[in-house]
């Protein structure tokens, strides 16, 4: 488990409590052990991988999943922000970015997308350019300054 150390004398992320149950199993319960393994799995996978010598499938990881669909879908707008509009009725006023990336100089558009359509994901809610017009009337945002 070297390898998940954090640094060469502490462990300082939640997670990282996973690491002693794993290596040390005698002083933890089965249950505590399996919760270890799945916030190794969920937390580390690619140590998880080495460590026991097997591949994590579709669904076995929760990082290695996010991964997974952020490079699928790098080049579509993914929502970041939602709010029922007060303007159109029967639809949620989204704001998406490319990829679902955050941070300065990151483009921002608002999109209308229907209420009973919008149901997000397990990383987010992917925008069909051909079914969820952008939009560019009056805002439910409070601030929104597009």
């Amino acid at each position: 488990m070297e390898s998940l150390c954090l640094d060469q004398s502490s462990y300082k992320e939640d997670e990282a409590w996973a690491i002693v149950a794993i290596t040390f199993p005698h002083l933890f319960t089965p249950f505590e052990r399996r919760c270890a393994e799945r916030t190794i799995k969920d937390s580390w996978p690619e140590a998880w991988e080495k460590i026991f010598g097997t591949v994590l499938a579709p669904g076995e990881s929760r990082e290695k999943d996010r991964r997974s669909f952020e490079q699928q879908h790098a080049g579509d707008w993914i929502v970041i922000s939602a709010i029922t509009s007060d303007h159109e009725k029967g639809f949620v006023e989204v704001v998406a970015t490319m990829g679902g990336r955050r941070g300065p100089g990151t483009e921002e558009r608002r999109f209308l997308v229907p209420a009973e359509e919008y149901r997000v994901g397990r990383f987010g809610f992917v925008i069909d350019e051909d079914r969820h017009p952008i939009y560019s009337g009056p805002s439910s945002f409070v601030g929104w300054n597009g």
